[in-house]
């Protein structure tokens, strides 16, 4: 069906990822697990949550349409474009948008949030 609405992850709060109209639509991810530890680490950690999400939608970062990066200290910016260098390793760079922001938890040091083509 053409209007379907699938929803991964529900929470009371929000979905972690939402896939409709040919595209998955991610919550921002952050570091749960690497939470307060270096940035790198959460970098990667984030980027692992983000595959796994899309993989669930059916998708994958080939496919990505939009990022948005809320960084809570861009000093952190040149170890976090070289982990994401890493990732994209491959395949086309999605539009971009990088934000210095205070995040939900001074542990986190970043959060990412992307939109795939489904």
């Amino acid at each position: 069906m053409a209007g379907e609405i699938r929803r991964i992850g529900v929470s009371p709060r929000l979905s972690m990822a939402t896939v409709h109209g040919g595209a998955a639509y991610l919550s921002g991810q952050v570091a749960i697990e690497a939470g307060g530890g270096p940035v790198a680490e959460q970098a990667v950690e984030v980027l692992r949550r983000i595959d796994a999400l899309l993989e669930e939608a059916g998708t994958d970062r080939t496919r990505l349409l939009s990022a948005n990066l809320y960084v809570a200290d861009l000093a952190d910016l040149p170890e976090i474009n070289r982990i994401w260098l890493e990732w994209l390793a491959g395949a086309e760079p999605p539009c971009r948008t990088t934000v210095e922001a205070k995040l939900a938890s001074p542990r986190y040091a970043l959060e990412i949030s992307v939109v795939a083509a489904a």
